[in-house]
C-alpha cells in the first residue's frame, strides 16, 4: 500500500486458510447421530462458549438445539444458526479464546 498502512481488504484477505477450512463433527441431537460442518473459526468460538457454560461442545450444541425445538418446534438451517450464535456472542463482547485468529495478529502488528 502506498501509504504504508494495510488496506481493509488486506486485513480480511490475510485470514489464515485453516480458520475458514471446514471441519465436520459428529454430534447427537435429541438422540439422533448427525454431522455438523462448520468453518474451524466457528468451532473455536463454540468451544469457548461451551466452556464458559461448563459444557462440552456436543452438550452445548445439543442443549441449544433442544431449546430451539421447544421455542419454535423445529430447527431449520441449524448450522447457519450456530454461525449466527458465534457472531452474536462476539458482537456482544463474549470472550472467546481465538476470536479473529491471524487477522487479529496482523491488526495488532499494524497498530503498534
Amino acid at each position: 500500500h502506498p501509504l504504508g498502512k494495510p488496506t481493509m481488504c488486506h486485513f480480511f484477505a490475510s485470514q489464515a486458510p485453516e480458520s475458514y477450512a471446514f471441519e465436520t463433527r459428529s454430534i447427537r441431537l435429541n438422540g439422533q447421530s448427525t454431522s455438523l460442518r462448520l468453518e474451524k473459526i466457528f468451532w473455536n468460538v463454540l468451544e469457548s462458549l461451551a466452556a464458559q457454560e461448563g459444557f462440552t461442545v456436543p452438550k452445548f450444541v445439543s442443549t441449544l438445539h433442544s431449546e430451539i425445538l421447544i421455542m419454535r418446534g423445529e430447527a431449520p438451517n441449524f448450522t447457519s444458526h450456530l454461525r449466527c450464535v458465534c457472531l452474536v456472542a462476539i458482537e456482544r463482547g463474549v470472550q472467546t479464546q481465538r476470536p479473529l485468529g491471524r487477522a487479529k495478529q496482523i491488526e495488532q502488528k499494524h497498530a503498534a
